[in-house]
């Protein structure tokens, strides 16, 4: 009998712990990646036929970070290689996020805890990302790298202007049109305080890195960190490392010392990935004018996105409010796109919707060609830059 009750009870913890690993991690995704449902804005049949001419580029999004294949469309969560394709985007920008600290705010976080080991454990992935940053973000790069491989030629892996260029050429003569994939990092805590992971993460791939994310490190303060400092000695190297390897330098969640020191050092385009304007939305992560200044005398741009802390709103229109704000303040070929989605956030409309930003900027009299540069041709320009290293011998791939 106390046998059968051990094997009965045995049998009880493994059916609950298969529904925790089969069940919890969509249901964790779809409560923190949402669409709010509220209504859409019209688009006319000029924002339509505009919008399919469009090579749109999205410089952030956290999809990695879920259990999902990106190659099939889901149930929950802003994007997928389906979704991709009906919105029409050309290029992706996919980030590695490797740390959050619980309780996570907008003011003050410590370093001292981690919600993305749980997810780790819970969505079963590799021992080896339990208790590494590192070796989360090589898993991702590992799980964008089979989808690649997966897509039979619908997603191409972007790590080399020559890759741009054969996009470029690829969309041109394929139906469905192929979607570029670039790889970025979301707080450079992953280097584990040895920057010549900077090279091991180049090497897997990885093309644009942000120094911190919500909590300060060893590199820079966070705008969200407890002591929201500038650059260190070692981010001052790290930055000058990433210019020379040909990785984007990402402002994005740097506290305001953090960004100054960045612009005052940089030697290419700066870019800030996903976030808003103070003008149009005063929340601390977004950028000053002065900073918008600053990011557009390195050549670089600004990622707007379409969730309610970077726009104080999720219609498409606040988001088309901050691009006009960053065009009359620097000119159009500062403004992009950076949708954050699959990052936590709750918006309006998915990547499939993506026409409501192209009918939003219409409405605030942008023109066709500046609706081009906004949603695409900026940021292609900046990357074209960016990916050509300072040091021509670390960029020697083989010749296929």
């Amino acid at each position: 009998m106390t046998r059968k009750l051990i094997l009965g009870a045995l049998g009880v913890i493994l059916l609950a712990l298969a529904g925790f690993f089969l069940l919890a991690p969509g249901i964790v995704e779809r409560g923190m990646n949402t669409i709010d449902g509220k209504p859409l804005i019209e688009v006319s049949d000029e924002a339509k036929a505009l919008h399919e001419t469009l090579a749109i580029v999205d410089l952030h999004s956290d999809t990695l970070l879920w259990k999902r294949d990106l190659l099939d469309r889901a149930d929950r969560g802003h994007m997928d290689l389906p979704r991709l394709r009906e919105g029409n985007v050309a290029l992706q920008v996919f980030s590695s996020v490797t740390k959050t600290p619980k309780g996570q705010n907008y003011d003050a976080n410590g370093a001292d805890s981690d919600n993305i080991t749980m997810l780790a454990v819970a969505q079963l992935q590799p021992v080896r990302t339990w208790n590494s940053l590192l070796e989360r973000s090589l898993w991702h790069a590992q799980k964008l790298g089979r989808a690649v491989v997966g897509s039979g030629g619908d997603l191409i892996k972007i790590g080399y202007v020559r890759d741009l260029d054969a996009l470029k050429l690829a969309r041109s003569e394929k139906k469905p049109k192929p979607i570029g994939a670039l790889l970025s990092i979301e707080g450079l805590q992953n280097l584990e305080g040895d920057l010549a992971n900077l090279d091991t993460l180049r090497g897997a791939g990885f093309r644009m890195a942000g120094l911190t994310h919500f909590f300060d490190n060893d590199l820079a303060g966070s705008m969200h960190g407890l002591h929201k400092g500038g650059l260190t000695e070692k981010g001052r190297a790290a930055v000058r490392r990433m210019e020379e390897l040909g990785m984007v330098v990402d402002i994005a969640h740097c506290s305001h010392q953090c960004v100054a020191d960045i612009l005052a050092m940089a030697r290419r385009p700066v870019v800030s990935s996903h976030g808003g304007v103070q003008a149009t939305c005063k929340v601390n992560r977004n950028l000053t004018d002065e900073e918008i200044r600053g990011v557009a005398k390195t050549g670089g741009v600004i990622g707007i996105g379409y969730w309610d802390a970077a726009i104080c709103n999720t219609s498409p229109r606040a988001a088309a409010r901050a691009m006009k704000h960053i065009r009359d303040l620097v000119g159009i070929e500062h403004v992009a796109l950076g949708s954050d989605f699959d990052g936590a956030t709750t918006v309006r409309f998915d990547t499939a919707q993506l026409v409501q930003v192209t009918q939003a900027l219409l409405d605030e009299g942008f023109t066709p060609d500046e609706v081009r540069a906004a949603m695409g041709r900026n940021a292609l320009r900046v990357l074209r830059e960016d990916l050509k290293p300072l040091r021509m011998a670390v960029d020697q791939p083989p010749v296929p």
